[in-house]
C-alpha cells in the first residue's frame, strides 16, 4: 500500500509542484526576507516589543487593588470553613460524592474537573444555546432558561472562582493582565453614555447590556486556565463543536438546504444555497469558521502524529470549503487575512498555496466567481446604493450627525439587535430600522465617536499583547506552543476585519469565543503552567 501510494498520480503531481515551488521566484523570495531578517532592525524591534514586562506588576494600582480584593475573598473563606454550617454542608456533602464517585457525573470531574466543565460549556455555547431554544419552543423547558441560561452559566463560573479563591485553591499568581484595563476603560465609557443619552432607560440598558456583558467572558477564562490540561480541554472541545457545525455545513450544501430568496440577488440565481447550520445566518457561519479554522489548521503543526497531521488537514480543508459555501464575501475577506496572519508566523508557503486553492476554487464553482465578479458591476453599486450596505452605513452616518456626534444616538437605539427588537422610533419613506452590517459604524451610531473611539483602543490594545504573548512562547522541537497561540490570534484577526461587513458581535456566542480565545492567548504566553502528576 506504500508502495501504490508513493508511486500515485496524486502524489508524484504534488511532489512535481513541490519542486517547481522550491525552484521558483516566490520562495528565493522568502528566503532572502527570512535571511534578512537575522540581522534586521525589525526583529531588534520585535523582540524589544515582545520583551515587555510581565502582565501583572506589583506596582500597578490594578493589581493592589486585585490583592486586596483576593485578601478579602480568603478572609471570607477561613471564616466559612470555622463556621459550624460549613461543617454540616461537608458532613451531608461528602456521603453524596462516595455515591456518586462511580457515576458519570463522578468520572466526569475526575476527568475535566470543574474547571474543565465550565470551559466545556462555554465551547459548546452555540450547541448548547441552539437546543435549548429549540426545547424552550416545544415546551419542554421554561423560557426564561433559554434566555437567561448563558448568564448562568457565567454566574456558575464566577461563584466557582470566588469559592476556588476562597477556599485557598487557586494559584498564588494574580492573573490581572493590560487587557483588563482596556476592559475597564470600554465598560465604564459604555456605562457614561448609557446615563448621558438614554431617552428610553430600559432600552439603554438592554443596548449597555448587549455590549458589554459578554466581555467578562475573558475575566473568567483568564483565571478558569490555570494549566495546560484545562487550555488542553477548552482548545480540543472548541475544535470539536466547530467541525461537527462545518459537518453539517457541507450536509447542507450537498442536499441544498433551502434558503429565503433575500440572501441572493436576482443576478445571483445560480447559487443553490448559503450554508449556515445552527447559527441561522450564513454570515454568521462564515465568520464561526474564520474563527476556528486556524486552529483546526495548528493541529496540524503542533502534533508530531501523523495521524492528527492528516485529520487536521482533512478538517482544516472541509471548514475552508464549509466556509466557501456561505458565500459570505466578508467571510471570504476574514478568512484571507486569518490565513495571511497564520502563514507570516508560521509557514509562509501558505500564501502560495491560498492563492492556487483560490484560483482552483474560482475554476471549479462558477457561483463563486459569478458572486466576486457581481461586486464591481453597476448592478451591484445600484442595489447596494438602494437597499445595501452603502446606503445603511450613509443612513447611520446621516443620525449620527443629526443627533450627537460626540456621544452618538443613543445604546440601542439603531443599527443592532435591541433597536431591531424595539422600533421605538416610526418608520416611514425616510426612516426604517435594518441591521447596520458594521458593527464598527453601529458602535459609531449607538456610542458617538468617544465609544468608537474607546472600543478601537480595546481591539488595539488586547491585539498588541496578543502579540507580546505570541512573541514570549516557543517555537522549537521539544515545545510548540506558538503554534498554537497564532492559531487562536489569526481567527482573532479574521474576525476583526469581518466585523466591517457585519454585525458579528451582535451574537453573544461570537463575542463569547473570541474574548475567551484572547484569554487563551495571554495564558499561553504569560501565565502557562504544567500540571504536576
Amino acid at each position: 500500500m506504500k508502495a501504490i501510494f508513493e508511486n500515485s498520480l496524486l502524489v508524484r503531481a504534488i511532489l512535481c509542484l513541490c519542486a517547481w515551488y522550491h525552484e521558483g521566484a516566490i520562495a528565493h523570495f522568502f528566503a532572502r526576507i527570512r535571511e534578512a531578517y537575522a540581522d534586521s532592525r525589525f526583529r531588534r524591534l520585535w523582540e524589544r516589543f515582545c520583551a515587555a514586562p510581565p502582565c501583572t506588576t506589583a506596582n500597578s494600582g490594578y493589581a493592589r487593588i486585585a490583592a486586596a480584593l483576593r485578601r478579602l475573598v480568603v478572609c471570607i473563606g477561613t471564616a466559612v470553613r470555622n463556621s459550624l454550617i460549613y461543617r454540616l454542608c461537608l458532613a451531608v456533602w461528602r456521603p453524596i460524592v462516595h455515591v456518586t464517585e462511580d457515576g458519570f457525573v463522578g468520572r466526569a470531574l475526575r476527568f475535566a474537573g470543574m474547571r474543565g466543565l465550565l470551559l466545556i460549556c462555554l465551547a459548546m455555547y452555540l450547541p448548547l444555546d441552539y437546543f435549548i431554544r429549540l426545547a424552550a419552543n416545544a415546551g419542554y423547558l421554561p423560557s426564561f432558561i433559554a434566555s437567561g441560561w448563558d448568564e448562568m452559566l457565567m454566574l456558575a463560573a464566577a461563584c466557582y472562582l470566588l469559592w476556588h479563591t476562597a477556599m485557598k485553591r487557586a494559584p498564588l499568581q494574580l492573573r490581572t493582565t493590560p487587557v483588563d484595563a482596556y476592559l475597564i476603560l470600554f465598560i465604564a465609557v459604555g456605562f457614561f453614555l448609557m446615563c448621558a443619552v438614554s431617552p428610553y432607560p430600559s432600552i439603554a440598558l438592554d443596548g449597555y447590556r448587549a455590549v458589554v456583558e459578554y466581555l467578562f467572558w475573558f475575566f473568567l477564562v483568564t483565571r478558569l486556565i490555570e494549566d495546560d490540561r484545562d487550555f488542553a480541554i477548552f482548545y480540543g472541545a472548541l475544535i470539536t463543536m466547530a467541525l461537527c457545525i462545518a459537518l453539517h455545513g457541507i450536509y447542507q450544501f450537498i442536499i441544498a438546504a433551502p434558503i429565503p430568496a433575500s440572501w441572493v440577488s436576482q443576478t445571483e440565481q445560480n447559487v443553490r444555497t448559503r450554508v449556515y447550520s445552527l447559527t441561522g445566518s450564513p454570515n454568521i457561519m462564515g465568520s464561526l469558521l474564520v474563527l476556528f479554522a486556524p486552529m483546526v489548521a495548528g493541529l496540524a503543526y503542533y502534533s508530531r502524529k501523523m495521524w492528527v497531521k492528516v485529520l487536521a488537514v482533512c478538517g482544516t480543508g472541509m471548514m475552508c470549503m464549509c466556509c466557501i459555501f456561505t458565500f459570505s464575501k466578508g467571510a471570504w475577506g476574514g478568512l484571507v487575512v486569518a490565513v495571511l496572519v497564520f502563514a507570516i508566523f508560521l509557514d509562509r508557503r501558505l500564501i502560495a498555496l491560498m492563492g492556487v486553492a483560490g484560483c482552483g476554487a474560482l475554476l471549479a464553482i462558477p457561483s463563486i466567481a459569478n458572486r466576486i465578479t457581481y461586486m464591481f458591476t453597476s448592478d451591484y453599486a445600484a442595489a447596494s446604493q438602494r437597499a445595501g450596505r452603502m446606503v445603511r452605513w450613509a443612513t447611520g452616518l446621516d443620525l449620527l450627525h443629526e443627533s450627537n456626534p460626540l456621544l452618538g444616538f443613543g445604546l440601542g437605539r439603531f443599527g443592532g439587535a435591541v433597536a431591531m427588537q424595539n422600533k421605538i422610533i416610526e418608520q416611514n419613506e425616510e426612516f426604517s430600522y435594518f441591521y447596520m452590517d458594521n458593527y464598527y459604524l453601529k458602535t459609531l451610531v449607538e456610542m458617538g465617536y468617544v465609544g468608537l473611539i474607546a472600543f478601537i483602543i480595546l481591539l488595539v490594545g488586547m491585539s498588541l499583547w496578543c502579540l507580546r504573548s505570541i512573541g514570549r512562547t516557543k517555537l522549537c522541537e521539544t515545545d510548540r506552543t506558538r503554534v498554537l497561540a497564532v492559531s487562536l490570534f489569526s481567527g482573532m484577526c479574521g474576525v476583526m476585519v469581518h466585523c466591517y461587513f457585519e454585525n458579528i458581535f451582535e451574537v453573544p456566542y461570537m463575542m463569547a469565543y473570541f474574548w475567551s480565545m484572547a484569554a487563551a492567548v495571554l495564558y499561553l504566553g504569560y501565565f502557562r503552567k504544567t500540571r504536576k502528576a
